[in-house]
């Protein structure tokens, strides 16, 4: 199986950057050097997590970096995206872990001398436990708090890193964890939810702040994810909740950092359902973007629900992945374009783009041709992107390895590289060979060029 670009194809300009990508809670384990965070204590509530797993061990991460530093060197990739968990590098009073921040600099260092850019993700979710003991993201003062995290490991990272995005994917931060309650802490009220959502965007406002005072070497941006919301039915009134839906789940993220204020949707919703916003704070999240990330897996589907707002319809029809999404590349093409036609962006990189599927190891080997063809459909997503006239500076496969899934646990695999989490044994899939085979054809495909 592989993975075939035009020679032509941007995608294939040296400038293009590839990489992979994963997430601290998810594969670093060794969560007694660290303090607890609030996907600890999920995990710890019986019936959140489908497998009764926990993030305890992963994949053991920090024990075996190096071994998986050598791995993405062999992929052939100019990039690595990964994030920081704070609760690893800031202690309870606000001063540095050491040990904590000598991990990721022995890692920076590492990727340095390697020639990967390090695309650092401050945070991805696992916000620490004693924060959320005062309030978590409901309480404004934590987007302060996280303004003195990205300082203080912005000034110790110094020039190690090319990249920095404030956050991954605020939505499901707010959304998922404060509204529908399937992510950590686990409740389910919208007012909360909306509130979140803007001191999540506040942090990242006064986040960059300090990035571009302390890094200004570095591209600053933010991650969020994206997802078309198309009507269920040709009916006014579908139609009208899949904008609604786009509005709340789309929009109302990048709308604020890009034009200063939330969608209009924002005055349908009751009064006591709205954020508090202080004057000025969306000056502050408005701030100019030196990148914006987007991360993409599927489209979703809504229909009216009878009440003025919108129900998704989940999908049936194959192909689906394992967790059950729909694989619709021409969603990726989609979004992109509506986005770059909607607002002025800054460069845009891919930072996330994978899928799940029932992987397993037969002698030796992971056969995961569903995968491979879906990395194929979704680079000539991008590519369709930028053949219409869009700004895409790189893209990233979710993920390098198999992980903690969430509330999905570990009975769902996104990785590239198959993890036997008895043993810990990495094993290249067949994406991962195609992927790296792909990659390695730009050097073939620039030596072409030169002896023309």
């Amino acid at each position: 199986m592989k993975i075939s670009l035009a020679a032509n194809s941007a995608l294939l300009n040296p400038d293009f950057t590839f990489g992979v990508a994963t997430a601290s809670f998810q594969i670093e384990g060794a969560a007694d050097s660290r303090l607890p965070c609030i996907w600890d204590t999920f995990c710890a509530e019986p019936g959140r997590i489908k497998d009764g797993s926990n993030g305890l061990i992963a994949c053991d991460h920090i024990n075996r970096w190096r071994e998986d530093i050598e791995l993405i060197a062999a992929l052939g990739v100019d990039a690595y995206r990964f994030s920081i968990a704070w609760g690893r590098v800031i202690n309870v009073d606000g001063t540095v872990n050491q040990a904590g921040l000598d991990f990721y600099l022995q890692l920076l260092d590492a990727l340095k001398v390697r020639g990967i850019k390090a695309f650092v993700t401050l945070y991805h979710w696992d916000l620490p436990q004693y924060l959320q003991d005062s309030g978590g993201w409901l309480n404004r003062a934590t987007a302060y708090k996280f303004a003195e995290y990205a300082d203080l490991i912005s000034k110790a990272f110094a020039d190690r890193v090319y990249s920095y995005a404030t956050l991954n994917e605020p939505f499901c931060s707010a959304y998922l964890s404060y509204e529908a309650g399937i992510h950590a802490p686990g409740m389910q009220n919208r007012k909360q939810g909306r509130q979140v959502a803007h001191h999540l965007l506040l942090a990242h406002g006064l986040a960059m702040q300090v990035l571009q005072q302390n890094a200004p070497q570095a591209l600053n941006g933010i991650v969020l994810n994206f997802s078309p919301c198309h009507p269920a039915s040709n009916s006014d009134a579908d139609i009208r909740a899949a904008r609604m839906a786009d509005q709340y789940h789309n929009q109302w993220y990048i709308q604020p950092l890009m034009e200063g204020c939330y969608p209009a949707l924002l005055q349908q919703l009751p009064l006591s359902e709205q954020p508090d916003i202080a004057t000025g704070d969306m000056d502050i999240i408005a701030r100019p973007l030196d990148f914006l990330g987007v991360n993409y897996y599927t489209r979703t589907v809504y229909r009216d629900n009878g009440k003025g707002w919108f129900s998704d319809v989940p999908p049936t029809a194959p192909p689906l992945t394992d967790m059950g999404w729909e694989i619709y590349p021409a969603g990726l093409t989609e979004i992109l374009l509506d986005i770059n036609q909607r607002y002025q962006l800054p460069p845009v990189y891919i930072t996330e783009n994978g899928a799940a599927m029932p992987d397993s190891l037969q002698q030796g080997q992971v056969q995961d041709k569903e995968r491979v063809a879906y990395f194929q459909q979704h680079l000539q997503a991008v590519e369709n992107a930028i053949n219409a006239g869009m700004r895409i500076d790189g893209y990233f496969a979710w993920s390098l390895m198999d992980n903690f899934e969430w509330a999905e646990g570990y009975a769902k695999r996104f990785g590239i590289v198959y993890v036997d989490y008895t043993t810990q044994q990495r094993t290249l899939k067949t994406s991962a060979i195609a992927l790296r085979d792909c990659f390695a054809s730009r050097q073939v495909n620039d030596q072409k060029i030169a002896n023309k």
